[in-house]
């Protein structure tokens, strides 16, 4: 069994960087083909442990684009991908709606808990991935399973929510259920940590992630109030599910004692430490944390 490999496929969070219909101060500097920032897809990684069978983690709106900019996910043969399987954190869209780009009955398996497994079965949408050759897998918290090519996996719960379109008025921001996990892969002594989304880091969290080799974190937001404050929406970081990077309570000092190797991903196209040089970026960057891109490969 060989040593994991990860491929950052998208980094943005919902909506990509930079949003199509968004003209905020980081968008801005997109638009304008500033060198200091860069265009990313929304979030996912290609992960392997053999360099054949590949496991990607999440199905992002981007999948298509991101599939043709990967040479390792390229079919090898007339109708062949060396996509196995894929992993859902859940339900939301920018978490599955990929998955619909699958749609040509090639043999996959679809792995996920059962809140987010229900969450698909409700859409008969996704009914075109055939059942006869794409399997959905239900995947309980806590329960190690195993992934094509030598990964063993884990998923965890996170604090978080339900996705945005099954949210009642007065949603639970600090549930720790199968609607959002966190994603634990390992093979050849590496263990890699995808967490997509978190309202809150809990001593159990910290534990796991101090475990890690790397670390995939949420870094939607650089402050909680930032989408607020820059006029691009009225609800804050925590209030969409995903804890903000600076602060007395943000990721920063949440993770301060994590040794692992650390990465924004999920970030948003309104976050300045998509800026290259911005203090924000600096300070996050002093702290240890790298900023993920689209293609980033990296080898444990």
């Amino acid at each position: 069994m060989g040593r994991l490999t990860a491929i950052i496929l998208g980094a943005a969070a919902g909506g990509g960087f930079p949003q199509w219909n968004c003209f905020c101060p980081v968008c801005r500097l997109a638009w304008a083909g500033d060198p200091r920032v860069k265009p990313r897809t929304q979030a996912s990684l290609a992960v392997s442990a053999d360099g054949r069978h590949w496991v990607l983690l999440n199905a992002s709106p981007d999948l298509r684009a991101q599939l043709q900019a990967t040479p390792d996910l390229h079919p090898r043969e007339l109708r062949e991908s060396p996509i196995a399987s894929i992993v859902l954190s859940g339900a939301e869209v920018d978490q599955t709606a990929g998955l619909l780009t699958l749609r040509e009955r090639q043999p996959f398996t679809l792995c996920a808990t059962a809140e987010t497994l229900s969450a698909i079965a409700a859409n008969p949408m996704f009914n075109v991935l055939a059942p006869d050759v794409v399997i959905r897998q239900t995947i309980a918290t806590g329960k190690p399973f195993t992934l094509p090519g030598g990964i063993s996996a884990e998923l965890f719960t996170v604090p978080g929510k339900v996705p945005l379109y099954l949210e009642d008025e007065k949603p639970d921001l600090a549930r720790e259920d199968g609607a959002n996990v966190g994603i634990e892969l390992s093979a050849g002594g590496g263990r890699l940590l995808y967490v997509p989304g978190a309202t809150a880091v809990t001593p159990a969290l910290a534990e796991r992630l101090k475990r890690a080799d790397i670390v995939f974190f949420d870094g939607t937001l650089f402050t909680d109030d930032e989408m607020i404050v820059t006029g691009t929406g009225t609800k804050s970081g925590r209030r969409m599910g995903h804890m903000p990077i600076d602060g007395e309570d943000g990721s920063l000092t949440a993770l301060a004692d994590v040794k692992a190797r650390r990465i924004y991903i999920h970030i948003n196209n309104t976050n300045p430490i998509l800026i290259d040089g911005s203090p924000q970026r600096r300070k996050v960057e002093t702290a240890g944390w790298g900023i993920a891109e689209d293609g980033m490969r990296i080898e444990l």
